[in-house]
Order: structure tokens, then sequence, then C-alpha cells
């Protein structure tokens, strides 16, 4: 583990799911299952592992990370306000008219955001192309971005990751967000990418599969990743809705805002999580 505890690491991921409900609750909109889902890989690359600096979130030789589901939003809101990019209490305008918290994530207006997020398949293509980029200019920096399993499903994700392997973008690590459900139900049921893995090595990627609500894990993984002189897929078997009993996988949450009396329910569950970390 870096300087940054596991419990410490524990506490911002409760800290990041609460702000996803916050926002989503206020929003009135949102997509908090595949949010909840990946807190914990955003939780640890952001506050544990990138090169990045919230008072300079423009500095050339940051690592850079692009959300390829970039309807998961709400986790990128959350994970840069508790980082210190901006204040929590924006977490709150979420999609509201005026508000730089848009359903998908802003480049121009949102300090941190790298990208900003279109149709999936368009995320991976950018982070592909960062990584590129600072491999032809000699850029010191890496390149991050997260997927969906759904978004396996694109055509598109499945050039770039060829192209990504023929041009050895060891500086490219990218995330799949296996929750295994997806809008209209779970992978298998909608069109399968499965075995992923395996059809990530079969583009030449070095793949790794981890469980990624453990900490240990992407630690472990994210080493290993620094050591393959290819890009790398890191596969996080995850829990959708992760951290809220009523949510857990559960398709219904995929994009769905929770009801006061649900919105009560979920903070109680999350603000209990964290005290007992204390």
């Amino acid at each position: 583990m870096s300087s940054i505890t596991k419990k410490e690491l524990q506490k911002i991921a409760c800290k990041v799911r609460i702000g996803i409900i916050d926002g989503v609750y206020n929003g009135k909109s949102g997509h908090p299952g595949g949010s909840l889902s990946s807190a914990d890989i955003m939780t640890y690359l952001y506050f544990a592992h990138m090169n990045i600096d919230p008072k300079n979130p423009k500095a050339e030789n940051r690592d850079r990370f692009v959300l390829s589901k970039g309807h998961a939003a709400p986790v990128l809101y959350s994970t840069l306000a508790n980082r210190g990019y901006f204040d929590v209490a924006e977490l709150k305008t979420l999609r509201k008219i005026d508000s730089r918290l848009q359903g998908h994530p802003d480049m121009k207006n949102i300090p941190g955001v790298d990208m900003s997020s279109g149709s999936l398949g368009q995320g991976i293509s950018c982070a592909v192309g960062m990584a590129l980029s600072a491999k032809h200019f000699g850029n010191n920096f890496n390149v991050y971005t997260l997927l969906g399993d759904g978004e396996l499903e694109e055509g598109q994700v499945w050039e770039a990751l060829m192209f990504a392997a023929n041009k050895g973008l060891s500086n490219l690590t990218a995330f799949v967000d296996y929750n295994n459900l997806q809008i209209d139900g779970t992978i298998e049921e909608v069109n399968s990418a499965v075995p992923i893995d395996k059809k990530f090595e079969a583009f030449n990627w070095h793949t790794i599969v981890i469980n990624g609500h453990d900490f240990d894990q992407i630690e472990a993984a994210l080493k290993e990743a620094a050591t393959i002189d290819k890009p790398v897929a890191i596969i996080a078997k995850t829990t959708k809705g992760k951290g809220v009993s009523f949510m857990e996988n559960q398709v219904s949450w995929h994009g769905a805002a929770p009801n006061d009396e649900q919105y009560e329910q979920a903070i109680a569950e999350l603000t209990t999580a964290l005290k007992a970390l204390d």
C-alpha cells in the first residue's frame, strides 16, 4: 500500500459513495449502480496512485484519467470533489440547469476532468490517443481509463484495443468494471463479451483479474502493470450498487434516483459503514 493506509482508503471510498448518492438524489436522475461499483477503483487511483495535483489540474506531466463509461459521472465527480478539485457541496447540483456537473463529464468546465465523455467506446479511444501522444512526444505520464463491461459490446472499443497493442502503449492501463449488469439486464442476456480477459489477451493486451473492492488487489495489479511492456487491462469483478444494500446486484438501479425514503436509508447505511472504520 502507498503512504495512505487501507483504512483511510476505505473511509474515503465511503465518502465517495455518499457523494454519489447525494448527487443522484438531488439531481433526481443519474446512474448510481455503476458509480457505486467503481468507487473503490477510483478512490485508489486518485488518492494512492496517480501523479496528480488538485492545485495544478492542468500540469503537463500529470497522469491522465478518462471515464469511458461516462454515464458513471457521479463517481468521477465525487472522487474529484473529495480529492480537493472543487467543493463537495457542489455534488448536490448534479444535472441541474446551470450546474457544471452534467450527466457526462465536461473537460472545459470541471477541474480535474481530462476528457469529456460521449458515446460508449469513445473514452477508451481518447485514452489511446493520449497514451500515443505521450509516447510520441516523450512525455512521462501514464493514462488510465475505466470501461463498463456492457460498454465492451461497442465495436469501437475493440478497434482502440487493437491499435493500442499495435503501438505498444505500455503507458496505458484500462480498468473494466465487471459488475455483470447493464441497463437492460445481465451482460449475458444482452450481448456477452465473456470471457473478457481472454478477449483482451487475443488483442495482445496483458490482463489481470482482481476483486475490484479489494485495495490490496488493486495495488498489486497496478504494480504489476508498471512492469509490463504492453497495454494492461485490469478486469475488476465488482458488485453493482456496492455499499447500499437495496441497490446491490439490482439492474433497476443502473439509471434511477432514490426517493426520499431510499435516500435516507442509503445515507444511513453508508454513514454507519464510515463510522465503523473509526
